[in-house]
């Protein structure tokens, strides 16, 4: 057995949100602290908490509500609103029916979110959400020229290879708990032999910076906050994010890229000088124009010297989307360590958001210098399903 002030500083040092149950004489076993899902009742531990801080049923509630996987909209893009901390992605090629393996992947969704599958080996999901893309090939197939059908092209600083880039279907796993997801994807791959993986990856986000109201971001592996600006009203999501386009009205245009990041040769640099790279303050995350972090850059603001304070190769000078002409892309990026970077994901109603944005960067964005990306893609993030449509079918028609 373990003690109370132990397991709470086990649970601290983890970073995890992880709820464990006292036992009867007053310790923690072993086995409910490590089944980081499950259980509240006598004891609670969260991570985070101050020592000695009794956890309410609010704060219990808040760190497993559950995520409902079906919807308007797929779970996993704009909700939870409150991002989890661990993710793994995998990219897949699909042989078979297109339709029977959507709608089957649906129906596995189901059981996984709500405990019921047998993968999960008896570990609460907790906050799990799974959001399925199809690329291109596959939308071609239904629809020539419409929604998702056109493919990323390459760009500067790509060292990518044909198993990473392109795919037929992404599934994106994400959870509180650090053993859901690669259990989730296990189950849907046991489920669906028909899936092929190219490729997976695995990420984490560090602890969240409040930005304004109830936004916030985390750090990245770089010590900047990563995910400042992004649509958070209905009306921006609307704008920004949702595909109003029939068959496809409700999704959204994924694109996922591996950045690999030379760390080492950015933690050289002095910190005004990683400060100039990204155009905000490490610390306080607020913009190199003045102001809070929550504020817009102001790109016109000038030194008494003449020159921008927000140098003109700076990461949020290039890649803000007023001078590409776009609107805000949603954004659900997760630090890697293995390899160590950054697993870029974002969400969009046209695929031109990404790449006029990403064009404007590789002209000259400092922090460019520092990456190589090494897989690629861009999927069709399908529209919501319900009981009675089965996920994927109003585009490839009930299986």
């Amino acid at each position: 057995m373990i003690g109370v002030a132990d397991a709470m500083r086990m649970l601290s040092e983890a970073g995890a949100i992880i709820i464990v149950v006292a036992n009867e004489t007053g310790g923690i076993s072993r086995r409910s602290l490590l089944t980081s899902g499950g259980i509240a009742a006598l004891g609670t531990a969260l991570a985070g908490c101050a020592p000695g801080e009794q956890v309410g049923p609010d704060r219990v509630a808040d760190a497993v509500r559950p995520v409902a996987p079906m919807g308007e909209h797929q779970a996993g893009i704009s909700r939870p609103a409150a991002v989890q901390p661990h993710l793994i992605l995998g990219v897949h090629d699909v042989d078979g029916d297109p339709a029977s393996v959507l709608a089957r992947i649906g129906e596995s969704i189901v059981r996984l979110t709500s405990g019921e599958h047998p993968a999960l080996a008896g570990i609460a999901p907790g906050d799990l959400s799974m959001t399925v893309g199809v690329g291109p090939r596959l939308m071609r197939q239904v629809d020539a020229d419409g929604p998702g059908t056109e493919p990323l092209p390459a760009f500067p600083r790509e060292d990518v290879d044909e198993r990473h880039r392109g795919g037929d279907l992404v599934i994106q796993v994400c959870a509180s708990d650090p053993l859901v997801p690669a259990l989730a994807l296990a189950g849907v791959i046991d489920d669906v032999p028909e899936l092929v993986e190219r490729w997976r990856q695995c990420g984490t986000r560090g602890p969240s910076v409040e930005v304004h109201g109830t936004h916030s971001a985390p750090r990245n592996v770089l010590g900047f906050v990563d995910g400042i600006a992004a649509p958070l009203t209905d009306d921006e999501l609307a704008e920004s994010v949702w595909i109003r386009h029939r068959a496809t009205a409700g999704a959204s245009i994924l694109v996922v890229r591996r950045m690999e990041i030379d760390l080492a040769a950015f933690r050289r640099l002095p910190v005004a000088g990683q400060e100039g790279v990204i155009g905000r303050e490490r610390a306080s995350s607020a913009p190199l124009s003045g102001g809070e972090i929550g504020d817009d850059v102001d790109l016109q603001a000038k030194s008494p010297d003449g020159s921008y304070m927000i140098p003109v190769d700076a990461h949020v000078r290039r890649a803000h989307p007023r001078p590409a002409g776009v609107p805000l892309m949603l954004r659900r990026s997760y630090s890697m360590d293995d390899p160590l970077g950054l697993l870029f994901v974002s969400y969009q109603a046209e695929l031109r958001t990404f790449t006029q944005t990403m064009e404007r960067m590789s002209e000259s964005d400092a922090l460019l210098d520092f990456t190589r990306t090494t897989a690629t893609g861009t999927f069709l993030a399908l529209p919501g399903f319900d009981a009675q449509h089965p996920l994927g079918s109003t585009i490839f028609g009930a299986s």
